[in-house]
């Protein structure tokens, strides 16, 4: 598993690193973009969330099809496209042109991080898959961490060979997406069957401890993909994951703006905005470790969104001041600690072409929020001219995430008791792995 774990999540989270900068870095970009392009704090915030709408629309179909092609080819094509589709954001001249390019950046990278989420899992038993979400997700701090750095001294290249700082952070951040593609195309192996650098009895260990845990779900698991998305576990799944990724990005797309009020320089708002995004990290490091090591998931999630609640609603109370980046810091850490244990829940009763479909349902259903949370706190924040009531709501969306985990415990357990016959079935199939181990 180490050799897995060193050869495969490398890949993984330096390509979530390149997804998520890609997608955030439009907060920075916004600090001179919306002054040059006289885009109020509504059309930015709708034109942020219309990513999410392209990627709703995508998700699924691009999930689907990597289950059907393999996860190297069609995860290198994800990647090319969206580095394109993002460098194009460079030729954005109004609001209508601002719409259509983040709607085409959403569409092509629907389908990457649950797509993502699904491989992972053809590899790490569950046993491993609380630190291994954790790991992924490990990109998502770094991203920020490294988006805000990196744009804010970007964005001083403005007027080089004529074009806007804010352009040239769309072009010279799509251009890793590309160089990605092609080591992933070399480097990620589809299953553990097809993996000639583990020798002959891991891959066998590797496929057999799989199929057997494989089997202990059995029962279950939904008839086929199509039935994934009236399963009351899933509905319940995606409810959460709605609340947790509305708190997110209202906050992802915002943050710099709303640091700005403290007097800050470009370069600096984007050194302090990386602050409670590195603090996050704890949240993914305890969540991933403690959740594996005791096998629970529920209540982790709960307390890590009840935390996240109360670090928004409190930087909502405290305004502009170093005071509300740390309690923003609070809630990263809580957000980022919801991460490392959600996907080990559904990926406890779904396996192949259901799961394919329920991860990118999952998630396609939470791009509502990637859509809501920023245009409402854009909305808020034209009509209040302050963050506060915008905080106040993204603190709710992450309670609401609490309170659903609370009520369906089946959902949030990830288990299912299976039923007499069918538990005796599943010993005869763990009995028959284990003879030919």
């Amino acid at each position: 598993m180490r050799k897995v774990a060193w050869r495969l999540l490398p890949l993984a989270i330096l390509g979530y690193v390149v997804a998520y900068v890609d997608r955030s870095n439009i907060a920075f970009a916004a600090l001179t973009m919306n002054h040059d392009l006289g885009f109020t704090a509504y059309i930015y915030g709708l034109g942020a969330g219309i990513f999410f709408v392209g990627y709703l629309l995508f998700e699924i179909p691009s999930n689907l099809v990597l289950e059907r092609v393999g996860a190297r080819r069609w995860i290198a094509r994800i990647m090319v496209t969206w580095g394109i589709a993002s460098a194009c954001t460079a030729l954005v001249s109004g609001p209508v042109s601002f719409y259509v390019v983040r709607f085409l950046v959403g569409a092509a990278e629907a389908g990457f991080l649950p797509g993502m989420v699904l491989y992972l899992t053809y590899w790490f038993p569950a046993s491993y898959r609380g630190r291994v979400f954790a790991g992924l997700y490990f990109a998502q701090p770094v991203a920020n961490a490294v988006a805000a750095i990196a744009s804010g001294a970007i964005l001083k290249l403005d007027g080089v060979l004529g074009l806007k700082g804010w352009q040239w952070v769309f072009v010279l951040e799509a251009i890793p997406a590309a160089v990605l593609a092609v080591a992933i195309l070399k480097w990620m192996t589809d299953r553990p069957a097809e993996a000639d650098w583990l020798k002959a009895e891991e891959r066998q260990w590797l496929t057999q401890t799989l199929a057997a845990e494989r089997a202990t779900n059995v029962t279950a698991v939904p008839a086929n993909w199509r039935s994934v998305f009236l399963d009351p576990r899933v509905i319940a799944l995606s409810v959460i994951w709605l609340g947790t990724v509305t708190a997110n990005y209202g906050v992802v797309f915002f943050m710099p703006q709303l640091l700005k009020g403290l007097g800050l320089s470009t370069l600096m708002t984007g050194v302090v905005s990386a602050l409670p995004y590195l603090v996050g990290i704890i949240g993914l490091a305890v969540w991933g470790w403690t959740s594996d090591r005791t096998g629970e998931r529920r209540w982790h999630l709960i307390v890590a969104s009840v935390l996240g609640a109360i670090g928004l609603a409190g930087a909502g109370w405290l305004g502009a001041s170093y005071g509300a980046v740390a309690a923003m810091s609070v809630a990263m850490i809580g957000l980022f600690g919801t991460r490392a244990v959600f996907w080990a829940m559904p990926s406890a009763f779904l396996s192949g072409a259901a799961a394919a479909a329920a991860f990118a349902f999952i998630n396609s259903l939470s791009q509502i929020g990637g859509y809501a949370g920023p245009f409402i706190v854009g909305w808020i924040k034209t009509e209040t001219d302050s963050f506060q009531m915008a905080l106040y709501f993204l603190g709710a969306c992450s309670l609401v995430s609490a309170l659903v985990a609370l009520l369906a415990k089946e959902a949030a357990s990830g288990r299912k008791t299976a039923a007499p016959a069918d538990a005796k079935a599943t010993r005869e199939t763990l009995l028959q792995c284990a003879s030919r181990q």
